[in-house]
């Protein structure tokens, strides 16, 4: 399907020269604290494979001490009765001094509940854990996560801390230097980009999308067609399979990311470009639902990535006319999917990755989509259109609407540029000036790692001999920093 014209003209990122469409803390002093127990109502999705206690961090380690942390834990009775269970939060140690939660509760047959827990890191520099513990009976479940809390005059560490991982890119224009090579990477291809990724601190990994659908809003005939996209995994729920070597890159992936201790994001797409519509909603509660129950017993599968995207200006390619229903539709979506998603897994975020663009047209809007968007992650600040505000008003702006909804805010930081309509690594300067030029976003992700970093020496170096430069580039950039290291399984 071809873009539709204001995608032509640059709107997207990763597309032509303007960017690709793709919380919370406040900086005040004092303390704050907020704890409530979240009952799944609904009908659940038992795992079946482990992982019956469940801990999530808001951000993940490392963090430093001017943010506001979640602590989300989930207890699962896979039972075939109700159970009443006592679930815990402690930090650093079990012990009554240290429980900052507790809760007795009645968990129905096969169903969760979520324990929330939240906390400034103010004066909590240092190395932590934090531990949840359920007991049911004689029956007792624990879980725990690492925490490093790094002393900073800001939110920011100042660092990658993740990227997006493109199985296959969606366009062959932009995904030039690399999509070739992308499609021969084998699992075991998978595990070492991610060892490249984890290797520089990139212990966040969002997959773009599990489907690729080259759809857009309002321009496709799915309500009355059906479904056409093409899936990165074997799924179920729709046959056809994106041509690659990788039998399941997910399932890899996952895996690697266990062993190192990494955060997953799933991108829940690709349905169709901008679009939140009733079908792309149904649609992706039937992918949730399969992806819960086909990864959900790995322990780094961290939360749910909308890959549909969204202009900053929450105005769709139909324009004006159109404004007000496709916004009521964006907020009807989230609202839906958020609850959907915590009936499956009540620990686990959703994040959404807009442009930083037109803000100006949409600040009294956003805060009604992000009540129901843990994470909000938006990009292309560096290069603001003109007679736009700035990037810094544009971070400001986003970092209010955030704090008045209670979500966090991360930033996707682009790492290419462009080539023609190709991606290229872009140069380290560039991204050291955005890291230092923006410093309120609890966490940074870039856009992306496959094709656009490489570690030296692997078999197949998607992108070629300039990844392996950028790679090296911030490795260097890395050594630099006074920064105690991360911990790892083996």
């Amino acid at each position: 399907m071809k873009a539709p014209a204001e995608a032509q003209a640059g709107r997207l990122r990763g597309r032509l020269q303007y960017p690709r469409l793709r919380g919370v803390d406040s900086s005040f002093v004092r303390f704050f604290c907020v704890a409530f127990l979240y009952l799944v109502t609904g009908w659940g999705l038992a795992s079946a494979q482990g992982q019956l206690a469940r801990l999530t961090l808001i951000p993940p380690s490392p963090v430093t001490d001017k943010i506001m942390l979640d602590i989300r834990g989930a207890v699962e009775n896979t039972g075939d009765h109700g159970r009443w269970f006592t679930v815990s939060l402690y930090l650093d140690r079990k012990s009554p001094t240290t429980r900052v939660r507790m809760q007795r509760v009645r968990i129905p047959a096969h169903l969760s509940a979520g324990i929330f827990y939240r906390r400034s890191t103010r004066g909590w520099a240092g190395r932590h854990s934090v531990i949840l513990f359920a007991t049911s009976g004689q029956d007792q479940l624990r879980a725990e996560r690492e925490l490093l809390v790094l002393p900073s005059a800001i939110r920011s560490t100042r660092t990658i801390d993740g990227a997006w991982v493109g199985i296959v890119h969606w366009s062959e224009e932009e995904g030039r230097h690399w999509n070739a090579d992308i499609r021969k990477l084998t699992g075991d291809d998978w595990r070492e980009q991610i060892r490249g990724m984890h290797n520089l601190g990139m212990d966040t990994v969002v997959i773009q999308e599990v489907f690729r659908n080259e759809a857009y809003y309002g321009t496709h005939p799915m309500d009355t067609e059906g479904y056409h996209g093409l899936a990165y995994y074997p799924s179920a729920l729709y046959s056809g399979r994106v041509s690659m070597t990788a039998h399941d890159p997910i399932e890899a992936i996952l895996s690697e990311a266990d062993r190192l201790n990494m955060n997953v994001f799933l991108g829940v797409g690709a349905y169709a470009w901008f679009d939140f519509s009733p079908g792309a909603l149904t649609w992706s509660k039937q992918v949730a639902a399969e992806l819960w129950k086909r990864y959900s017993r790995h322990p780094s599968f961290y939360g749910w990535y909308v890959s549909a995207e969204a202009y900053g200006s929450l105005i769709p390619d139909q324009g004006e006319a159109d404004k007000m229903h496709y916004r009521q539709q964006v907020v009807d979506f989230f609202r839906e999917f958020q609850a959907y998603c915590r009936r499956i897994a009540p620990e686990k975020p959703v994040m959404l990755a807009p442009n930083a663009h037109g803000m100006l047209k949409s600040r009294d809007v956003w805060p009604l989509v992000l009540k129901h968007v843990d994470i909000v992650c938006p990009f292309a600040f560096h290069r603001m259109p003109s007679g736009d505000i700035t990037g810094e008003q544009a971070a400001q702006l986003w970092q209010s609407m955030s704090d008045k909804a209670g979500a966090h805010l991360w930033m996707d930081m682009e790492a290419f540029l462009f080539d023609g309509k190709a991606l290229v690594p872009r140069p380290i300067d560039g991204l050291i000036q955005d890291m230092q030029r923006f410093p309120n976003f609890e966490k940074i992700l870039c856009y992306q790692y496959p094709g656009i970093f490489n570690a030296p020496g692997l078999r197949i170096t998607p992108g070629g001999p300039p990844t392996v430069v950028l790679y090296n580039d911030y490795r260097k950039y890395l050594q630099t920093l006074s920064r105690p290291p991360q911990t790892t399984s083996p």
